[in-house]
């Protein structure tokens, strides 16, 4: 019988309890989340309600104290510490609010850096990166430093490292938080091009205004999910050209 491709993220039962007896904290509660390939979810929460320790379990840089999280069919918690460094290099890629770009050098170094950890060839990493700064329109600005573009511009810099692995997750954690409104614009339609593209995306957030381009949202409450809602279908938009990508924001 054929069961379709595996779910990218598969949370059962998944709690992570910091302390002991009465003094011990629920930050995630027995959360139960699956994400089929080419997802677009949003998690919601205000300060508090589990959403950060959730995106580090899903992100394998926390491991849950209780439950079961399978990664694109992998059991996280059965991998040691170096093999947990490694699903993550090669599965996921991660874009940060603080864009976490190496000042002093270029839009293709930083972008490379990924695949240098991962031992990729010095020639293969200059032409896939050259080829993501591409996809997310900033192949004209492959020489710039940090310093010296805009801070829509750096996001998409780093959501080019976060893609030039061809991972099976995108996972974002407020990635407009510090991003004027034109930029926030131009990053979320980056991400519906993505997402129509194919790729899956899970995006913590706690703005409305993010939340209301995804697929379907998750909202939490102490440490629970309290709502799962899908608000467009599982295929989406169509697709659209990635290649005409705005380069000014």
């Amino acid at each position: 019988m054929n069961r379709g491709p595996r779910p990218v993220i598969a949370l059962q039962s998944v709690s992570k309890i910091y302390g002991a007896g009465d003094t011990a904290v629920r930050a995630v509660d027995g959360v139960d989340l699956v994400v089929e390939r080419g997802d677009y979810v949003a998690v919601m929460g205000a300060s508090g309600s589990g959403k950060s320790t959730l995106m580090n379990i899903i992100g394998c840089l926390d491991l849950p104290s209780r439950g079961r999280y399978l990664l694109d069919g992998v059991d996280i918690r059965r991998l040691d510490e170096k093999r947990q460094a490694l699903i993550r290099n090669r599965k996921i890629g991660f874009v940060f609010q603080s864009f976490n770009l190496i000042p002093r050098t270029s839009a293709l170094s930083n972008v490379e850096l990924p695949m240098a950890y991962a031992g990729v060839r010095p020639a293969e990493r200059r032409q896939r990166a050259l080829a993501a700064l591409e996809l997310v329109g900033l192949g004209t600005r492959a020489g710039h430093r940090p310093s010296q573009l805009s801070g829509g511009q750096q996001q998409r810099v780093a959501i080019a490292r976060a893609l030039v692995t061809n991972p099976v997750l995108l996972l974002a954690d407020e990635p407009t938080g510090a991003l004027d409104s034109s930029s926030t614009v131009g990053v979320l339609e980056l991400f519906d091009d993505l997402n129509s593209a194919g790729r899956t995306l899970v995006v913590i957030t706690h703005e409305e205004e993010v939340a209301e381009r995804a697929k379907r949202v998750v909202r939490m409450r102490d440490g629970r999910v309290r709502s799962d809602l899908r608000v467009t279908g599982p295929l989406g938009p169509p697709p659209r050209r990635l290649a005409g990508a705005a380069t000014t924001s």
